[in-house]
């Protein structure tokens, strides 16, 4: 069963932020690469159908699927590269309390689909008001 990361977008405040960051900062067919410093040790488990959530102003909002992950670098310097597919999936958002770093998400813990909630409709801030009124 695949495990997910969590993970604050911090910079950006809607996934349309997102998208504008990666458009303005990425070259064409450059990968979207996640760099954090911790490598987790439950990788193969991530790549084996895992997902990055994130988190915007307290709320999930998306998840990225996890492609690859890998270390660089060895000793102090070492760092983490995961790998995310471009598409990014709008999920039923979800309140989640600040954090540092990233954690595990245990797929029974992670927000359904929009399309799977049947809400592929609806604004995203009519729906991030929806959840944090327990209404949805």
């Amino acid at each position: 069963m695949p495990v997910h990361m969590i993970k604050l977008c911090v910079g950006a405040n809607t996934i349309e932020d997102l998208l504008e960051w990666r458009k303005s900062h990425a070259a064409p067919g450059e990968p979207w690469i996640l760099r954090t410093r911790m490598t987790p040790k439950r990788a193969p488990e991530m790549i084996d159908g895992g997902s990055v959530y994130r988190v915007f102003k307290g709320v999930i909002l998306c998840r990225q699927r996890i492609v690859d992950i890998r270390t660089v670098g060895e000793g102090v310097t070492a760092r983490c590269e995961v790998v995310l597919d471009e598409e990014v999936v709008r999920v039923a958002p979800t309140p989640r309390r600040a954090f540092q770093g990233w954690r595990y998400l245990e797929p029974n813990d992670a927000p359904p689909d929009l399309a799977e909630a049947g809400a592929e409709e609806i604004p995203p801030e009519l729906a991030r008001e929806l959840r944090l009124l327990g209404a949805w």
